[in-house]
């Protein structure tokens, strides 16, 4: 009899230890992973965050710049790709040739920004004709006098997005006319808390990122409105100007790129992007982003929920897409 009970006991040992490694391995397959561009992170983290209290799915959001987080997505290793730029010519072989399919969705919009020291009493405005001047390929200039004779005989210290990174690639392109096309002379991070740290460190120093950064330390740094063209006005980075248009060249669409299969058969992925586009507004705007009119967003969800895989784009960024636009280039 005790013998029996024994038998018993362990078997019963035996299911629940089962259970509970087969719980495990469920939970453990639940998890969806995330990595890409720094811009992009403070909006994905904050719905992963808002996602992992409502639904109890881990999700991982890591922040290795666009570059670095397609390398990774092409591979088939994460689930979502954050990118501060459309995908590349480049990746979309790398993705095709690892067999990944990818879907595209814009999510909300960012203004790059060009900064300076909080204390820099100088500079009022900066042409892009200057911007170029000063961040070519080649360029000569490091100091301010050189840039205009009104200026101080003061030292320029720059600093910017490392080649990785999908703000470098818009940057380059809307203010050098190239993708990458840069001086190589700067002091580059990924990090853009790094970029803050240099330039509030430094009378003489100007950088570019994300508005959301410069949102979060205008005790430190100063904005310059930026004159599109040679007569135009100068026009600060805002939610406002971003959404009428004015602030020009260097405001764009950001984007989650997802992988087309997790999407199809892991319905926590499908879950947490139906939860990032429904909460998105919300979020995109507490963390300083301007999010896409709700006319935009319709279509995003619509877009998502036909799952059509690819690019809008044809491998370069595109200054001044529309978003309704670009998602009926997708077939």
């Amino acid at each position: 009899m005790k013998s029996q009970l024994f038998r018993n006991a362990l078997m019963l040992s035996l299911i629940t230890q089962a259970f509970s490694m087969s719980t495990s391995a469920i939970a453990a397959d639940k998890i969806i992973k995330i990595d890409g561009s720094s811009t992009v992170y403070p909006i994905t983290e904050a719905v992963a965050e808002e996602f992992q209290k409502a639904k109890g799915v881990k999700v991982t959001v890591g922040e290795s710049g666009t570059g670095g987080g397609f390398k990774k997505f092409c591979r088939g290793e994460t689930d979502i790709s954050d990118a501060s730029r459309p995908i590349s010519q480049k990746e979309i072989d790398a993705c095709k040739e690892g067999g990944v399919q990818f879907i595209e969705l814009p999510i909300a919009y960012d203004a790059l920004t060009v900064v300076v020291n909080a204390k820099n009493d100088w500079v009022k405005q900066l042409t892009v004709a200057e911007l170029k001047k000063v961040w070519e390929p080649g360029s000569k200039i490091k100091n301010w006098k050189q840039l205009n004779a009104t200026y101080p005989d003061k030292a320029m210290n720059l600093y910017g997005p490392g080649t990785a990174s999908g703000t470098f690639d818009y940057f380059t392109e809307a203010v050098n006319g190239k993708s990458k096309a840069s001086r190589t002379d700067y002091t580059p991070s990924e990090d853009d808390n790094v970029l803050v740290q240099g330039v509030s460190g430094n009378l003489g120093g100007m950088a570019y990122f994300g508005m959301a950064y410069y949102e979060e330390n205008t005790d430190k740094l100063k904005a310059v409105p930026v004159v599109a063209k040679e007569g135009g006005k100068p026009v600060l980075p805002s939610e406002a100007t971003v959404m009428d248009g004015t602030y020009q060249p260097l405001s764009r669409p950001i984007f989650i790129y997802v992988n087309a299969t997790s999407a199809a058969f892991k319905p926590e992925v499908k879950a947490f992007v139906n939860f990032y586009l429904e909460n998105a507004p919300k979020l995109v705007k507490e963390v300083k982003y301007v999010p896409l009119p709700k006319e935009d967003y319709d279509a995003v969800k619509t877009h998502f929920k036909a799952m059509k895989p690819g690019t809008g784009f044809n491998g370069t960024s595109e200054v001044g897409i529309k978003i309704t636009d670009l998602l009926s280039r997708i077939k």
